[in-house]
């Protein structure tokens, strides 16, 4: 039975969840057991390795040890993921059910509604609480009221709702939900209705990631006692603690197109800062007493690992302190400097703590960009020998760069379908700035105990914070700041990945054989380039998307001109340009026309919200414009597209239209659509439901 607050309510208020969407997965379907594959794997390297003990002499075969060690890891790798990936099946069911669960961070605040992240403690019958196997997160969505904002961490609830797994829209080339919740550990989600949830108590106990982003909130708080507001509280925010929620969209955009979004998001260059700057006050004590050298290594990387513990521990931050870890112990005993050996052990470390954030994409940036660095940037130094400090550092810096932009490139064009053309500028005047900008942040906050000195520090951090975003703006707004609408997929990130290691390889060996790999390396790759960038040219044809809030109607030439024709008056434009601006840059397609309420060119006509084009006519339909209308000669439609607004039935339309096929919007209700699912197969006409199949495109 719902609750809320203590009030029982009846079960006509029960929200009726998405039963096309749910996806009936037994708890035991992906369990390791199932799947002995990596266990033969691990079998496999440990027998190599075992063969290769006893032929340790045999020089010939001395790569059979790096095959053994590769597999042992591999199956190591491979079990682990999938033991990860087994903790989020859940038993999904089409009807409701009372579970309790426990909030596990501060609700986020929507424009709708409140979202909770949860764990399920266990589902509750007749009172009683049957555990869960695992502790799986879910998120869950209640209405944005008086009783969810008061809701907190810690509170336990009992709640009634029907969980369901997480779906994606099935437009094409659209951003993969289902994979990125997975890699989150999260289960799936639920909404839950007002007066279907009850508070049954709260736990106090913290995790320790609790209490890092408990730490991190005061920070935060006391930025605000500070006066830092706006864009300048939101980017000192993220390069202090990485709280990157407060970002506009503009400022977001801003150093996007400028090439500064690394500052934004903590890793190496933050811990080498702050590394440099414990580093600078403690070589004074161990200059003057030599055996104070391991305790004052031990005291910086204790402070480096407290910035990552007030940072939330972020994957970029723990794979920086990670690496200067292993750098620090290994400096004990001689001056080594970073090598592929540490930043492999990293990997190493990170991956066996948790094997998905090899998913993530500020994992595989870091870990590019600093291999590229070590691999690169040295060759690319030598090439100028400079003298004087200042233009040395320049030097160095651009260098830096241009490797680092190398590496990163084709994983930031396939995420992100952009390439900052500034980067050198950007970075010449960000690095610099974000030094001055967190030295100075360091101490502000060290400057606590004295509020007058610290508020004076503050309005020189603030004033740095706008010159620095200021700068960036004028670069965004020069010309060809950035190439957008880019497109590669996977197997043109891996040929250009093998064309650089092949490249990197002739420079050291340097014969004809060595050349020869990376130029067919990267005849393959313009090959393969070329041949799907034709093989994806723009095709005549109709599109409808499954975009929530946006009902349109996408028709599309073969010259790559192509316009959109929405049936919502107030159409939410900008999630559809998100869910679908992959699509269009794979297909080459211009930014789309949008139609005004009527409008005609040569081969297509919007006319009364009736869309003729290319021979097809299609009838978008989201209010009563037709009610009670009738006609002798009933007008042939191809598509008839029925978003919310429309409270009518098929029936009433068949004396003025003869439908031929009839589609309906992700916008309408479970209820509204199944009665109109149900009057076309009364009449015998196809029904397309777009939350069930996803986008629908045909080609003409």
């Amino acid at each position: 039975m719902p609750f809320a607050g203590g009030i029982v309510c009846g079960d006509a208020h029960f929200f009726r969840q998405r039963a096309e969407l749910s996806l009936n997965i037994p708890a035991e379907a992906s369990c390791p057991v199932s799947n002995l594959f990596p266990v033969w794997i691990c079998l496999a390297g440990f027998m190599l390795l075992f063969l290769t003990y006893f032929l340790s002499d045999k020089y010939r075969i001395h790569w059979l040890y790096g095959v053994s060690v590769f597999f042992c890891c591999f199956g190591l790798g491979a079990g682990m993921t999938e033991e990860y990936l087994h903790r989020t099946d859940f038993p999904f069911s089409d009807e409701a059910a009372v579970y309790q669960v426990i909030l596990l961070e501060k609700p986020e605040m929507k424009e709708r509604s409140v979202l909770c992240h949860a764990q399920l403690e266990g589902k509750v019958n007749d009172e009683d609480l049957q555990k869960s196997e695992y502790g799986r997160t879910f998120l869950f969505y209640f209405p944005r009221n008086s009783a969810t904002v008061a809701l907190k961490r810690g509170d336990r609830l009992w709640v009634h709702t029907r969980i369901t797994p997480p779906v994606n829209n099935g437009n094409p080339d659209e951003f993969d939900y289902v994979r990125y919740l997975t890699c989150k550990a999260g289960t799936g989600t639920a909404y839950i209705s007002a007066g279907h949830w009850r508070i049954i108590g709260h736990d106090a106990s913290r995790s320790l990631r609790q209490i890092a982003l408990d730490y991190r909130e005061k920070v935060v708080e006391l930025y605000h006692r500070l006066g830092f507001q706006g864009d300048n509280l939101a980017v000192l925010s993220a390069l202090t603690v990485g709280d990157k929620e407060n970002l506009s969209e503009d400022m977001r955009e801003t150093y996007s197109i400028a090439g500064a979004s690394h500052v934004l998001a903590l890793s190496g260059l933050h811990i080498g800062l702050l590394s440099t700057l414990f580093l600078f006050f403690f070589s004074f004590l161990w200059k003057r007493w030599a055996a104070f050298k391991p305790l004052g290594f031990f005291l910086v990387i204790l402070f480096l690992w407290a910035f990552a513990f007030l940072t939330g521990l972020s994957s970029s931050v723990v794979r920086s302190v990670i690496m200067f870890s292993l750098l620090a112990i290994s400096r004990l005993q001689s001056e080594k400097s970073l090598s592929l050996n540490t930043l492999a052990a990293t990997a190493f470390l990170m991956l066996l703590y948790n094997p998905l954030w090899l998913f993530d994409v500020g994992f595989q940036l870091s870990f590019v960009a600093v291999v590229s660095i070590l691999l690169i940037q040295p060759k690319l130094y030598s090439l100028l020998s400079v003298r004087r400090c200042i233009p040395r550092y320049v030097w160095g810096l651009l260098t830096v760069s241009v490797a680092a932009q190398i590496g990163t490139a084709p994983l930031v064009i396939f995420y992100f379908s952009r390439f900052s053309t500034h980067f050198l500028l950007t970075n010449l005047w960000v690095i610099p700035m974000v030094t001055l900008i967190l030295y100075s942040a360091v101490l502000m906050l060290v400057l606590t105990p004295f509020p007058f000195l610290q508020s004076g520090c503050a309005l020189g951090v603030d004033a740095l914070l706008s010159v620095q975003n200021k700068v960036l703006c004028w670069i965004e707004e020069l010309p060809m700041s950035s190439i957008d609408r880019l497109w590669i997929d996977h197997w043109e990130i891996m040929l250009f990945y093998l064309f650089l290691l092949f490249l990197f390889r002739s420079l050291a060996i340097r014969t004809a054989r060595s050349i020869s790999f990376p130029l067919c390396c990267l005849l393959l790759l313009i090959t393969y380039h070329t041949i799907s960038v034709s093989l994806s040219s723009p095709q005549r044809g109709i599109a409808f998307y499954n975009v929530r809030g946006c009902p349109a109607v996408h028709c599309v030439a073969n010259s790559g001109e192509s316009w959109l024709a929405y049936a919502d008056s107030v159409p939410d434009t900008s999630r559809l340009h998100r869910a679908l601006v992959p699509y269009w840059n794979r297909q080459h397609l211009s930014i789309p026309n949008a139609l005004p309420a009527d409008y005609s060119t040569s081969g297509l006509a919007f006319h009364n919200h009736i869309v003729s084009y290319a021979g097809r006519r299609v009838c978008l339909l989201h209010d009563a414009r037709w009610k009670n209308k009738i006609s002798k000669h009933p007008l042939q439609i191809d598509y008839l597209y029925i978003s919310k607004g429309y409270n009518g039935r098929i029936e009433e339309l068949t004396s003025l239209f003869r439908i031929r096929t009839v589609v309906l919007d992700v916008s309408l209700s479970d209820y509204r659509s199944d009665i109109l699912k149900n009057d076309c197969y009364r009449l015998a006409i196809p029904c397309i439901a777009l939350k069930e199949r996803g986008a629908f495109c045909f080609h003409l």
